[in-house]
């Protein structure tokens, strides 16, 4: 190429958008070097060698490192493979920052000290395999080793709160307070006992599962006893203990005496339990999934009132 067809560096700048410093900088990092050095050091550019620096300035302008821009110009790398490879990390560093917004808006939205904030931060950033591992655990140590109910145990393992790319604030602090309740001693521990009495009525013939019909017929009689306005130890409460207590006699083949009242205290006694509640309204609540019905007043009401039924009866 004569050097009539060559353009000075500021021409190039022109060209290109680029800095004349940039273009230097390029040329001293081997990325781009100049096509002609005339003798008084000025450096010249060929259509070829703009070309390249239009390409360099497009990639950097995507965010690419020049590592990568080199080995692009190299050949070394296919655009599209960088493409791809890049893009990727793009949506990874999206998420991210989506994560951290809705964290910064949760602590907007109410007071939160920096140790809360910290916390917030660190479990709504957490992988999706490091959130199933806290469930995960919390399942493990509440169940493992004991024959608890298998539905239920394959529910907890199923349901694992998926915190989406683009969190709500309040489904981050729903996250925050699972994963800490998940992971409280003290809860577990209150699980772990419902299992350990799981294990022992199935060990003792109980194998029909999670007694969905027995939850709804509670449901529905106790909450029109709410309804209406009937407390626990009113006579009206008797007759809906009695009728409760009958189902439960006839899906688990007793007779509807004492023994089966105090059976059914004990049993209602450790599963009632307002935490466990808690638990699937918080995974609902990450999940974006419509809130479970409440269930521990309608169970509160129920112990209480076959609480006084057995105090009052033989």
């Amino acid at each position: 190429m004569d050097d009539d067809t060559l353009l000075p560096i500021g021409a190039v700048a022109r060209r290109t958008g680029l800095t004349v410093k940039t273009i230097r900088f390029y040329a001293d990092r081997g990325i781009v070097a100049p096509s002609a050095i005339g003798p008084n050091g000025f450096r010249r550019y060929d259509s070829d060698a703009i070309a390249r620096l239009e390409l360099v300035r497009t990639l950097r302008a995507l965010g690419l490192d020049l590592d990568t821009v080199r080995q692009v110009l190299a050949r070394e790398r296919t655009v599209p493979e960088v493409a791809a490879a890049h893009a990727d990390a793009l949506d990874l560093q999206i998420r991210i920052l989506r994560q951290r917004r809705a964290v910064l808006r949760a602590v907007a939205q109410r007071a939160t000290d920096t140790e809360e904030m910290n916390t917030m931060h660190r479990l709504a950033t957490l992988t999706d395999a490091e959130r199933r591992r806290i469930i995960h655990d919390f399942v493990d140590d509440a169940f493992g080793g004991v024959d608890a109910n298998p539905e239920l145990v394959e529910l907890l393992r199923a349901t694992v709160p998926d915190l989406p790319e683009d969190p709500a604030p309040e489904q981050v602090r729903a996250w925050m307070e699972l994963a800490e309740l998940a992971q409280d001693a003290d809860f577990r521990a209150a699980v772990r006992r419902m299992a350990e009495y799981q294990a022992r009525e199935r060990a003792n013939g109980d194998a029909t599962g999670l007694h969905h019909e027995l939850t709804e017929a509670v449901r529905d009689l106790v909450g029109a006893a709410l309804a209406a306005g009937t407390a626990p130890d009113m006579p009206e409460a008797a007759e809906v203990v009695d009728e409760l207590t009958a189902r439960y006699a006839r899906t688990f083949g007793r007779a509807d005496d004492a023994d089966l009242r105090g059976w059914l205290l004990e049993r209602l006694t450790i599963a009632n339990d307002a935490r466990v509640e808690r638990y699937w309204r918080l995974v609902a609540a990450v999940n974006g999934w419509p809130p479970p019905q409440e269930l521990a007043g309608i169970f509160d009401w129920f112990t209480a009132a076959l609480r006084t039924v057995s105090a009052t009866r033989p």
